[in-house]
This record gives structure tokens, sequence and C-alpha cells, in this order.
């Protein structure tokens, strides 16, 4: 009596073995190299489109941006409302993260050229127009959770950065770090852009944007 009858959806078994699993940080700290990718103008997208349009639309733009990202061997970390944020260099560190990053980055930008001019065509939808940021620097991976809630997390001051970079950026452009430069710069045409006030940041950073790949070297 006063006890509730209704049985416990979580195998006690398998609840132990979850919470084994919980824990704080793991602290595995690794180099690698960080895009953010953010779609301009989502909000008036939506109101333009409609729910039903725009999630069709967002579907497709969310296909390219992860089989450009796999496409150079990254993984996608997390998906947000118009965006993602990818990492390069893990779980297999990669010598060659930075440049795999710019080329997955540019491959984007082709890509979502074609769906515009393809869109334009079909029913002159409206232009889409992407900006990406990429930074290179030391990251906390680990999992983060609560009861049977476990997350993996990159933490640390470079996914920090490659965010603010990111918002930095030119619609359709790619904006990188000197970090990743110094990586890549053998491998692609960049413009200097010099120094940038970054939000969280004391002293001004270097960025750099994008142009193509270079001539003088062969293809990825």
């Amino acid at each position: 009596p006063g006890k509730s009858t209704v049985p416990s959806l979580v195998d006690p078994i398998e609840k132990e073995k979850v919470l084994s699993l919980k824990g704080p940080i793991e602290g595995e700290r690794r180099q690698v190299t960080v895009l953010f990718c953010d779609l301009e103008g989502s909000t008036s997208l939506i109101e333009d489109l409609g729910d039903e349009k725009a999630f069709i639309l967002m579907d497709e733009i969310f296909g390219i941006l992860t089989r450009q990202v796999h496409k150079y061997e990254g993984r996608v970390q997390e998906f947000r409302g118009d965006g993602i944020m990818a990492l390069f260099g893990v779980p297999i560190a990669l010598e060659n993260a930075a440049q795999r990053a710019i080329r997955s980055a540019l491959g984007i930008q082709q890509e979502v050229t074609r769906f515009n001019r393809r869109i334009e065509h079909e029913s002159r939808g409206p232009v889409i127009r992407m900006r990406i940021g990429i930074h290179t620097g030391p990251v906390i991976l680990g999992s983060i959770g609560s009861d049977l809630v476990l997350e993996s997390q990159v933490i640390g001051d470079t996914v920090n950065l490659a965010s603010r970079v990111q918002s930095l950026a030119e619609p359709g452009a790619v904006y990188v770090t000197e970090e990743t430069i110094k990586l890549a710069e053998r491998f692609f045409r960049f413009e200097d852009l010099g120094e940038r006030t970054v939000k969280g940041k004391a002293a001004p950073v270097k960025v750099y944007r994008i142009i193509s790949p270079s001539t003088l070297h062969t293809r990825f």
C-alpha cells in the first residue's frame, strides 16, 4: 500500500552499465581542426518558405554538409539549427587534418552554389549562403552525462575560436586562422585579412580568406 505498481522501464543491470560509463570529462587531449558552418538568414528563410518547405530544403543542405565532411574523413560532431560543427583529426589523428578541413569547406561552398543554380532554375527559390570558419588547436575530448544520458563533448578555446571566426566570415566565404593556414598554406591560394577583434579574446586574431586550391600542387 502506498507504493507504485508501475514497473520500471529501465533494466537495473543495463542502468548499472550506463552509469558505470558516466562521469566527468575523460580528459583526452588532442590536436584537431574544427570547422563551423552556418547558414545565413535561416530565420527569415523559414518564415518565407514555411515550415514544411524549409524542412525539405534544410534536409538537402545538411546532406551536402555531411557528405563533404565525410568525403575528407571528418566527423560531424554537432548538428545545429542552421549549420554544423565538424572535427578533422579524430578519432584517428591526421597529419593533414587542416588541409582536409579546408578542402571540405571549399567543397561545401561549391555544392551550395550548384544547389542555388538548380533551385533558381526549378522554382526561383531563395539563395543559400554559408559562412565557414576553421581553427586548429588542442581540445579536450570526452563524454559528459547524467543518469542514462551520455553525450560526446569537445571542449576548449579552439572550439570557441573556430565559432568566432565563422561569425566573422562573409556569406559564401571560408575564413581560417593563422594556426590553420600555417599547416596548409602550400596547398591553397588565400588572402590575408589582417588582424580582427574577436569576442572573448584579449588580443586580435589573424584571419585569412581561402580563395581556391593552389594550382602548384597535385589534387588531393
